[in-house]
């Protein structure tokens, strides 16, 4: 543990940053902003044969929500969103919403597209199947093919990868994007310059950035998200679920008043945040201060019932990950 003192408040909490940590490799991540919460964002339509389990939010703007198709009651582990009120029994209207989620879909598209001093070129198209990539930016001017086997992305907890595609991405039937080392989902970023096809029964990582559409064949899984500026999602696999966010790391707490307290997080942002605080340590004596969603980090809260009177306080976070279930169609 480690503590700071001020104006005779001990505050304690379990991580901070340490010195000598290992700087991430590869380049900096894409910040999908208020896009972040959707497994499934699209343009065109949201279409499933049904059955398939969807963690996360589904979105479809601009067009009506009658071109969300195909879900099922419990299916979707998270909030339907469409433009109007013709979206399917359980959905939300959330024009304003879906617009923003939308232009910062197009910001990060165009942010991942735009980044330069790549490891590897391939000038007409390439296989990555049976490769081991280590962090870094990949760019295919025309098709990249993920076919012939795996392939592999190694590395640590923090390092990122980016794979500029111009043209189309197919992955094989059967064929899987297999993380090594540390590497996260969360930090392994796709952009399309036309349509991604995931075939029957492999399984992709990373977040999907596609210009066009993106099709889960049968059978097919995603950890990440599939998001379309232009066209459809067609969703017919077996799971999709948000990637894995980083954990909240504490980095300040001080007393700027003698009855309060600021705790200052680093945390993803648009991932709803608990913050408690306790006496003790006894684990009855937790209380929640507050449930939030950042829009940015690092994310400050000033807690006012750390008074004069309170000598001593643990404080702990969290991100929730679990969403209710979508009672739909």
């Amino acid at each position: 543990m480690n503590t700071q003192k001020k104006r005779g408040l001990a505050l304690v909490w379990g991580v901070l940053a340490l010195p000598g940590v290992l700087v991430a490799a590869g380049p900096a991540p894409v910040d999908v902003g208020s896009a972040a919460p959707f497994a499934i964002l699209a343009a065109s339509a949201v279409t499933s044969t049904g059955g398939g389990i969807i963690n996360g939010d589904v979105g479809l703007s601009p067009t009506t929500g009658a071109a969300i198709t195909g879900l099922l009651t419990n299916q979707v582990h998270g909030t339907v969103y469409a433009v109007d009120a013709g979206g399917p029994a359980g959905s939300v209207a959330a024009p304003a919403l879906l617009a923003a989620a939308k232009v910062d879909l197009s910001v990060a598209y165009e942010d991942a597209a735009a980044r330069t001093n790549p490891v590897t070129v391939w000038p007409a198209g390439g296989e990555l199947g049976g490769m081991t990539l280590g962090p870094g930016l990949y760019t295919f001017t025309s098709t990249a093919y993920i076919t012939g086997a795996d392939v592999t992305l190694t590395g640590d907890v923090d390092d990122v990868w980016i794979f500029q595609v111009g043209s189309a991405l197919t992955l094989g039937s059967g064929i899987q994007v297999v993380l090594a080392g540390r590497a996260q989902p969360r930090n392994i970023f796709w952009q399309v310059g036309s349509s991604a096809t995931l075939g029957t029964s492999s399984s992709f990582k990373g977040t999907l950035l596609a210009d066009q559409s993106i099709t889960m064949d049968t059978g097919s899984v995603v950890e990440g998200r599939a998001l379309a500026r232009v066209a459809a999602v067609t969703f017919n696999g077996q799971r999709i679920g948000l990637p894995q966010p980083a954990a909240p790391r504490f980095t300040a707490i001080f007393r700027p008043a003698t009855d309060a307290a600021t705790v200052v997080l680093e945390t993803t942002p648009y991932c709803p945040l608990t913050l408690k605080a306790c006496p003790d340590l006894l684990l009855a004596n937790w209380t929640r201060l507050v449930t939030a969603t950042p829009t940015a980090t690092p994310w400050t809260y000033t807690d006012l019932t750390a008074t004069a009177a309170v000598t001593q306080r643990f404080y702990r976070a969290y991100i929730t990950t679990e969403r209710a279930p979508y009672q739909g169609p």
